[in-house]
């Protein structure tokens, strides 16, 4: 799973908490046995309608679309909400959270496309890059196939995905301890390895975590931000990214940053 930058990591709206859109079921259960009946796959918007910035713009830009709307004929329609301020009953909210750990949802809009019959997922799209629309994104779901060997292969990578977000949870608690300790020449090993063949990521967090050991020694996170700038040449999107933090770096001392590590692109979620 891909880290993100503090400064692009969400896109978080000041919205009004919509009401499941029409053609959308919020009962899994229920929708499975209409799908079951109709001989049609589920498709699953895991979302967070009041809050998530992302998940608001991929419904309008894509969900209300003619060209889904053609797409999702084959499909039966679930919106799983996880809303901050929405009431919710606590049986929903119980049930949603269930499911959202069966699937090991872990970021926000998460769509999954679900074998009626077996209940397994056997597509997964994370995230949604605002001004993409729906070619690129129903071509990403179109991808995925409702067959026994298409549903073990997402199996395999649900598995390898949650085994690599266990080794960098592993590895950040290493950094953390690192940073505790103010011994900045682990960190910078640590981050080399967490960060290994993504230039740029390494060094501006180096420089984050450079400033939060020792805020009075500027010149050395400037450093490894000019690094990161440099490294990253070719990345309009990143290198910006990168000299905003230089421009924070640059203006005094902030807060330690911890070891949470810094992305390469806008989505998550996931």
């Amino acid at each position: 799973m891909t880290p993100h930058l503090p400064l692009l990591a969400a896109l978080v709206l000041s919205a009004i908490a919509l009401p499941a859109a029409e053609g959308w079921l919020t009962d899994l259960d229920e929708a499975r046995k209409v799908a079951v009946r109709e001989k049609k796959a589920i498709l699953i918007d895991f979302t967070g309608s009041d809050w998530c910035g992302f998940c608001i713009k991929l419904r309008d830009e894509v969900f209300t679309t003619k060209e889904f709307k053609d797409f999702a004929k084959n499909y039966v329609l679930v919106e799983l909400d996880y809303p901050n301020k929405k009431p919710q009953p606590p049986e929903v909210k119980a049930r949603n959270r269930e499911i959202q750990a069966k699937f090991d949802v872990r970021g926000f809009p998460t769509v999954l496309l679900m074998d009626a019959q077996s209940g397994d997922a056997y597509g997964r799209v994370s995230g949604y890059s605002p001004g993409s629309g729906p070619k690129d994104y129903l071509a990403r779901l179109s991808a995925f196939v409702n067959t026994p060997e298409g549903r073990e292969k997402a199996s395999a990578e649900a598995k390898a995905a949650a085994e690599d977000r266990k080794k960098r949870a592993e590895h950040t608690a290493k950094i953390n301890a690192a940073i505790k300790q103010k011994d900045f020449e682990e960190v910078c090993r640590l981050y080399d390895e967490l960060h290994s063949g993504r230039p740029g990521i390494a060094s501006i967090n180096k420089a984050l975590a450079s400033q939060g050991i020792d805020p009075a020694n500027k010149e050395r996170a400037l450093k490894w931000a000019d690094q990161a700038i440099r490294e990253a040449a070719g990345d309009e999107k990143l290198v910006n990214a990168f000299k905003s933090i230089r421009e924070r770096i640059q203006k005094g001392p902030a807060k330690a940053p911890g070891a949470k590590p810094t992305p390469s692109s806008t989505n998550s979620g996931s």
